[in-house]
């Protein structure tokens, strides 16, 4: 069976909405479990509930909102990562999926009542209108966007490609609204953004949602050799606040940077269901040292990927413990109902961790250096991490659950002391700290050949 996941909840527009978990489509049903008869009376008390309801709520109910509603009760209230999805819901993650859809190509967040324009994406539609970054949309077709959702919003601005959009935007500086007729054509979602730093490649995945995920990757390393001539010292791949996404996208780009060995084990719930990914052949970047950047919103398919590669001795990873998710979710549709996405496996690493509410730790601990405003308001917020939200699995091999970490990125480069620490440790200049890799680590690697993460030597298997 092979398995997709999503993960952990980022949100892009353009128009984008990113979920948190991981999941794989359903190839073959599992038989049903024999039905006891205490079954029949729970269903039996559920038909009475129901009927009160219907006869006595103030308001005559909707009868499909509340079977709606009493499907996700049941589905919701298994874990945080399983869920029912509506027929609408499951279109849209479709389309996230497949990493493209009719829409105006526009990064956005909602803003005091308004769409307000992070930044319109390169030679997208709202861009060729004259759409700006700052530009806040008050109303789209003459109808006011305020009270709506983020999701609402979204599914305003999608459509079918070739029909047009009205929308009304207030700028800086303009003395009245200005109207602006935008034509709604293919988005194509590219979630790698990358770079040269000094000799070495900066590769930055936002997400594994996209099913072009590692073919993004494998351009961005070729347009960095191409452009260093080859003479590549290493590669930074920056995974910090990626909430995850498919897993086979995790997979694939793990075996990218792998010769040989365990990727990842999921263990279902029989004890014969356990399923071992293995990589190939061929390591795009010729052997090159790999720093893999972490940090408290790395969760999910980010993990497997960290997990493996730190496994493995291929990359050394740097920044502060990841989220900590260790669970597979199977998305089974629905005929035209939607579908529900379930909760059917553990995954471990190669060497057989869990990291189910643990999280991974760094092999380098650095923290960002954060804004004085920034360092009063997060003095007394809990770091969110999968050990913290209700109904979580647990973990049973640990002896404690981990705790959340900073998830606060800089925009510029320059003052992201993460980044430049992996690349300083690129050139072998150790960063300054006073944590290393549990012991439990230390344990778990013992177990696999030993090689130098800086070296350019074969990886371990």
């Amino acid at each position: 069976m092979r398995k997709k996941e999503l993960a952990l909840g980022a949100f892009l527009v353009a128009l984008v909405v990113t979920g948190g978990f991981l999941s794989m489509p359903l190839v073959q049903r599992q038989p049903a479990q024999a039905t006891s008869p205490e079954i029949y009376k729970k269903l039996e008390l559920f038909g009475d509930v129901l009927e009160r309801v219907r006869a006595e709520y103030v308001e005559k109910p909707d009868d499909a909102k509340l079977i709606e509603n009493a499907i996700k009760g049941l589905v919701n209230g298994l874990d945080p990562h399983s869920a029912y999805l509506t027929p609408k819901e499951y279109q849209d993650e479709q389309a996230d999926t497949r990493g493209e859809f009719g829409g105006l190509g526009i990064d956005v967040m909602m803003e005091e009542g308004a769409i307000k324009v992070i930044a319109p994406l390169d030679n997208m539609p709202a861009d060729r209108a004259g759409v700006l970054a700052g530009d806040a949309i008050t109303a789209l077709d003459g109808q006011s966007v305020k009270g709506l959702s983020m999701d609402a919003a979204v599914d305003r601005m999608r459509g079918p490609v070739g029909s047009p959009v009205t929308l009304t935007i207030q700028r800086k500086g303009a003395t009245a609204p200005i109207t602006v007729k935008v034509v709604r054509d293919i988005i194509k979602v590219n979630p790698v953004a990358y770079s040269v730093e000094g000799d070495a490649g900066w590769i930055k995945v936002k997400s594994f949602e996209n099913e072009h995920t590692t073919e993004y990757v494998q351009k961005a390393v070729e347009d960095i050799k191409k452009t260093l001539d080859g003479k590549v010292s290493g590669y930074v791949l920056d995974l910090r606040n990626n909430p995850g996404g498919l897993l086979d996208q995790a997979i694939d780009l793990t075996d990218a940077f792998l010769d040989k060995g365990t990727i990842v084990v999921t263990r279902g719930r029989g004890a014969d269901d356990i399923e071992r990914t293995t990589a190939k052949q061929g390591d795009i970047s010729d052997g090159k040292p790999v720093i893999v950047l972490l940090n408290g919103g790395s969760a999910s398919a980010s993990e497997v990927v960290a997990g493996a590669l730190q496994d493995h001795n291929r990359a050394t990873l740097l920044g502060t413990r990841s989220f900590g998710k260790g669970s597979v979710q199977t998305l089974i549709p629905l005929a035209n109902k939607g579908a529900i996405r379930v909760t059917t496996a553990r995954y471990f690493t190669p060497s057989g961790r869990s990291i189910q509410a643990t999280g991974i730790e760094p092999d380098y601990v650095v923290e960002p250096e954060l804004p004085p405003e920034l360092k009063l308001q997060l003095a007394s917020v809990p770091f969110e991490s999968e050990a913290q939200l209700r109904g979580h699995l647990k973990n049973a091999a640990a002896t404690e659950e981990g705790g959340g970490s900073i998830s606060y990125v800089p925009k510029e480069k320059e003052k992201d002391n993460q980044l430049q620490a992996a690349l300083a440790l690129l050139h072998g200049q150790l960063p300054q700290t006073g944590k290393k890799a549990t012991e439990s680590l230390d344990q778990a690697r013992a177990t696999t050949p030993a090689s130098s993460p800086l070296s350019n030597g074969p990886s371990g298997g």
